[in-house]
């Protein structure tokens, strides 16, 4: 047999390839490459954590992997203990947005620390659906009762405040969306980002629904209430502490619990068990409430039922190499009209309506795996519809910023060319410098049929074969249920066609591009 080439990765020891000459299939070539990525990326690392202080062995959580869909991850996790399977229903994103990380969310459910299934954004009702079912199959778990204790003094807010400078629609007239540029001053905050990395914003809520919440509740908004780890009064806790838009199953729960007619009861029992008939569908609180005016629980017992209002995280828009002490956004406005009400996505129409660099906002970098290559040389291929342009405007900045000609490849797509082109100036400028090696469009709406990036990907799936044979990086934005995972289907159909891999082999192919960090998504 030939001997092996060995392939540096940024980063990584080198990695060796199977030579064109070897006797092998194309197909058989290709997987074996995957095959030693995945073995070598991790004797690579670690060796490079060798000389690291001694620790206990890692436990092996194969489902840890955002490549792997949902069904492959809760086999992988079969005849595990209960905080397992849980985990491995998770997004496997260790995204944050639900205030945990995939392990210590599945670990909270499994011990009972935490009660509600409906808090992880990117894996949406699937995980939802899959954590219920788990956790129906198990035995309830045993809280101990803690010993009375002083009421805790107010928790310090975390991060810094930090001024909102502008928010331009880059949107055209007559576009059925409202994205903005949302530009924020740095400036002496201290605070410093890579490419890649996520902002957090902790916004309030809309004062109008506040308004409307503490109305429903015939309630006086000064009145003291505990929220959090500390004293405050209604209104502030509603506009400040609580999330009431996104009320939890244990919230239903109560409602059910204190409602005096009997059909109020069931139908909050309904929603709270996710039957689909039931009504409201997408309650906020206000719906809740206007809905089931018999459910009224203690007002301190609603308040504690209640999530905690969240920073949301956005991608980073900018690279500081070109903007300095700025950060910026691409923020889709959430406005839709549900049961006949207007509903407002919390942070994205503050920062759309009513954010002023006089009322600042308190914000974290949030630092990501997200990342571009060590050598500026490694080709990138990324695919980012609508508002997941936002991390590849940074990494293209960036590498216009420091003249870096690497060869990159953008796949972006919306509705319409004429309305929906974002930052299109710009990525026609790097494309005409050579920061941007080669664009392909996608619209949905302006032909006969509905495109989308993965048909381009599926149209040029010769050449998008041949820079992953290179060593490039393909990365992903955007929506996790839906097109994160039409692109991962693709580049499986890819690896089918132009490797002529079966399906198990396009599925370890593509796990061990995720596990050398070629393969790296950012979705929501």
């Amino acid at each position: 047999m030939n001997a092996l080439i060995p392939q540096a990765f940024p980063g990584s020891a080198p990695v060796p390839l199977i030579p064109e000459s070897a006797p092998f299939t194309p197909a058989q070539r290709a997987w074996l490459n995957g095959f030693l990525a995945g073995i070598y990326g991790g004797a690579a690392q670690a060796a490079d954590n060798a000389s690291a202080a001694p620790s206990p062995p890692a436990e092996d959580f194969p489902w840890h992997d955002p490549a792997l869909e949902l069904d492959e991850r809760l086999t992988l996790a079969e005849g595990r203990p209960l905080p397992r399977r849980l985990m491995a229903a998770m997004a496997q994103l260790d995204c944050g947005q639900c205030g945990y990380v995939c392990q210590t969310y599945a670990e909270a459910l499994a011990g009972g620390a935490e009660t509600s299934t409906a808090l992880c954004a990117p894996g949406a009702k699937p995980t939802q659906k899959a954590l219920k079912a788990i956790l129906a199959e198990a035995p309830a778990p045993i809280v101990p009762t803690p010993p009375p204790a002083a009421a805790p003094a107010a928790a310090k807010p975390r991060g810094v405040l930090v001024p909102v400078i502008s928010t331009a629609r880059l949107t055209g007239d007559g576009s059925e969306k409202d994205v903005r540029h949302v530009v924020i001053d740095l400036s002496g905050s201290g605070l410093a980002y890579e490419p890649g990395d996520s902002l957090s914003l902790a916004c309030p809520n809309d004062p109008a629904l506040v308004t409307a919440v503490i109305d429903a509740l015939h309630a006086d908004s000064a009145a003291p209430v505990r929220a959090g780890r500390g004293e405050t009064t209604l209104g502030e806790a509603l506009a400040e502490s609580l999330d009431i838009a996104r009320p939890l199953d244990r919230t239903l729960d109560l409602l059910a619990g204190a409602a005096t007619h009997a059909p109020h009861a069931a139908a909050l029992r309904a929603l709270a068990d996710g039957n689909d008939g039931a009504e409201p569908v997408d309650a906020d609180l206000l719906d809740l409430l206007q809905a089931f005016p018999s459910a009224r629980p203690p007002l301190q017992a609603l308040l504690d039922s209640l999530p905690a209002l969240k920073p949301r995280l956005y991608s980073i828009a900018s690279s500081q190499s070109a903007v300095g002490e700025r950060v910026e956004l691409c923020v889709g406005v959430v406005r839709e009209t549900r049961h006949g009400r207007a509903r407002d996505g919390v942070a994205s129409c503050h920062l759309a309506h009513r954010a002023t660099p006089k009322a600042p906002l308190r914000a974290e970098i949030q630092v990501s795996h997200f990342r571009l290559p060590a050598d500026p040389a490694t080709p990138i291929i990324m695919v980012g519809p609508g508002t997941g342009i936002a991390p590849f405007r940074a990494f293209l900045q960036h590498r216009a910023a420091r003249g870096e000609k690497g060869r990159s490849w953008l796949f972006f797509g919306d509705r319409r060319r004429a309305t929906d082109f974002l930052f299109e100036p710009e990525i026609e400028a790097w494309r005409k410098e050579g920061a941007l090696s080669r664009l392909s469009l996608a619209w949905s709406r302006d032909g006969a049929r509905k495109d989308y990036v993965q048909h381009r990907m599926k149209e040029e799936a010769a050449d998008l074969w041949r820079w992953l044979q290179d060593g490039a990086h393909f990365y992903v934005c955007g929506d996790a249920s839906r097109m994160a995972k039409d692109v991962d289907a693709a580049l499986r159909g890819i690896a089918l066609s132009e490797g002529g891999m079966t399906q198990d082999q396009a599925r370890d192919w593509i796990v061990a591009l995720a596990r050398q960090g070629r393969y790296q998504r950012d979705v929501y």
